[in-house]
């Protein structure tokens, strides 16, 4: 079914794009970084990006079907341990992440996007897709979390 188009009387359509899209732009380390999120019926695709630059995709599934038995008597993560990600998520590259380097980080990046997306909507179970144009294999800590509190600024 198409969106319904306004007609000449300038009404609003009363049906919504099918994608709810968010985005949110900042510095990090001097670079502009871009980061959109896009919330489809079936996946929610966060993309983040520097330089135009889209090089690596990553999966992580919400629905896990049979997280760790012995999540539920592990004590709840407060103060610098909520930044952790959840452990029962797994980041799949699908593709780039040509170096080793490159790979950890994006992994690292995509579990930690999931678990905010996680933890903000405990029902949620869609996929997540995580595109990362990142221009330094490398991250500070403090990029880090600058790149992640862009991210939670479009959820």
């Amino acid at each position: 079914m198409e969106p319904s188009m306004p007609s000449h009387n300038n009404n609003i359509p009363t049906t919504s794009y099918p994608a709810i899209t968010r985005q949110a732009a900042g510095f990090i380390d001097g670079i502009l970084t871009d980061v959109m999120y896009c919330s489809f019926s079936d996946k929610i695709m966060v993309t983040i990006t520097q330089r135009g630059r889209l090089a690596q995709w990553i999966n992580v599934p919400l629905d896990v079907s049979n997280p760790s038995a012995t999540d539920q008597y592990l004590p709840s993560a407060t103060g610098d341990d909520s930044l952790l990600p959840m452990i029962h998520l797994t980041p799949k590259t699908l593709l780039g992440g040509a170096t080793q380097e490159r790979e950890t980080l994006g992994q690292l990046y995509a579990a930690q996007i999931a678990s905010l997306i996680a933890s903000e909507n405990p029902q949620e179970k869609r996929t997540v897709v995580i595109g990362l144009g990142l221009s330094k294999v490398e991250a500070s800590r403090e990029d880090f979390y600058n790149t992640i509190d862009l991210v939670r600024k479009c959820l």
